[in-house]
């Protein structure tokens, strides 16, 4: 399965001392089966953070899924168990891990979900109505990469400046 990495240059060896701690899934590295979305990705660390907006293509080894790494999958469509494992993962008072997965796989928090996170943090919603509210969204997909384990099944493909 092809997997795209947006990005501001080129990476030759994947660092995960790098991710940023309060992201969707955790602390790792992020990737996704839509060339469009990580394109969207690519330009915007550019313009935040300088560099040349970059798509790097991965190989991911589907074995991956039926081996004995932790992999966690939620639906494509938001539920109330992805909707808190997210809000557990943002929460910037908690600066320890949340989960111990190897690889988590579900769709990507955006400003819909942000605007949801703050409404079920107000009593205006619980998870279940907030999951609820954004069911007709389309939320594009992303795929976490969490250990060193997990990315043995990562082979780097191409790299484009785009």
């Amino acid at each position: 399965m092809k997997l795209y990495h947006g990005t501001n240059m080129d990476i030759q060896v994947i660092d995960l001392t790098k991710g940023l701690q309060h992201k969707d899934f955790g602390k790792g590295f992020y990737l996704t089966p839509d060339k469009a979305t990580a394109t969207r990705m690519a330009k915007k660390k550019a313009r935040l953070f300088g560099g040349m907006p970059t798509i790097i293509t991965y190989e991911m080894d589907e074995s991956v899924l039926q081996s004995d790494l932790n992999i966690k999958i939620f639906p494509e469509k938001a539920c109330a168990e992805w909707f808190l494992f997210i809000d557990a993962n943002r929460d910037r008072k908690n600066n320890s891990p949340i989960h111990n997965y190897d690889i988590v796989v579900g769709p990507i928090a955006d400003d819909g979900v942000v605007l949801q996170l703050g409404n079920y943090h107000e009593g205006i919603y619980t998870p279940e109505q907030a999951a609820q509210l954004l069911q007709d969204r389309y939320l594009d997909q992303q795929y976490y990469f969490g250990t060193e384990q997990a990315l043995h099944y990562l082979h780097k493909i191409n790299s484009e400046t785009i």
